[in-house]
């Protein structure tokens, strides 16, 4: 005997219908904003000096006794991102105290702290070098303030959580034995974050190295400087040799910062 199914039953795979609907006529409307009118007459020519200034870098570029280089160029990326990373570690602290819920008895407290993290996270990180562009002009300083103050509003997110997930027994043991807010923090608080906070800013680092490359293309300084030159003089045998090294230095920084991270955890 045939047995019906339960009408209950079929909500779950009614909802997946009308989400997948939703989704294919999403994806159909952004494709009708779109307008392809064709690859360019000249596509084919300059993406073949593309590739061929790939597969054939510009070795002579990686050290110039007389002048600017590669090497310099990834070292001065590499200075602003340990300083942005630095700046933004020890300045996001007191953000994510403020924004965590369990550190506050009032809503609106910890609410106001993830509010303003909120509004320094929307603005990107070429947003905030172009403002100090403007603020204390082209050059790593001005790099270095806009990967920190980014920074701030992704790490104390991040530090924020860390502090909400804390072990509440030792804390409510302090306050118990009648010790201090900052000796709750201290002995109670602190121990069990600062591993998670460290590694939160060696995985900082690593997204900001990529970041130090593309702030240099509006003037914050770094290798994107010359990636810059070397795009509008469409000279790709030296940006092949500026990506090959933004990618070696990429690789090498992630697995010294995965393997301190799996140490620290």
């Amino acid at each position: 005997m045939n047995q019906s199914v339960p009408s209950s039953s079929r909500l779950p795979l009614i909802r997946n219908w009308i989400v997948g609907i939703l989704l294919i006529v999403l994806f159909g409307w952004s494709l009708s904003a779109m307008k392809f009118e064709g690859i360019q007459e000249y596509g084919a020519q300059v993406m073949a000096s593309i590739w061929e200034g790939f597969t054939h870098p510009d070795w002579d570029y990686v050290y110039l006794p007389e002048g600017e280089d590669l090497l310099r160029g990834l070292l001065e990326t590499l200075i602003i991102s340990i300083l942005g990373t630095f700046i933004s570690a020890f300045l996001c602290i007191p953000f994510a105290f403020w924004a965590s819920s369990n550190m506050s008895r009032f809503q609106a407290v910890s609410g106001s702290g993830k509010f303003v993290l909120t509004v320094i996270r929307v603005f990107p990180e070429i947003i905030m070098a172009i403002l100090f562009i403007v603020a204390v002009g082209p050059g790593a300083f001005a790099g270095v303030l806009a990967l920190g103050v980014h920074s701030i509003g992704m790490l104390a997110k991040l530090y924020s959580e860390t502090i909400e997930a804390v072990d509440n027994g030792p804390r409510e043991a302090l306050i118990s034995s009648g010790a201090s807010k900052l000796q709750v923090l201290r002995f109670a608080v602190l121990p069990q974050v600062i591993p998670q906070f460290i590694s939160y800013a060696l995985y900082r680092f690593e997204i900001n190295i990529r970041s130090a490359t593309v702030l240099g293309l509006v003037g914050a300084g770094g290798i994107g400087v010359p990636l810059l030159f070397a795009l509008s003089s469409r000279n790709w045998s030296r940006v092949g040799i500026i990506l090959l090294g933004v990618v070696i230095l990429v690789t090498i920084i992630d697995l010294i910062s995965g393997w301190l991270r799996r140490r620290i955890i």
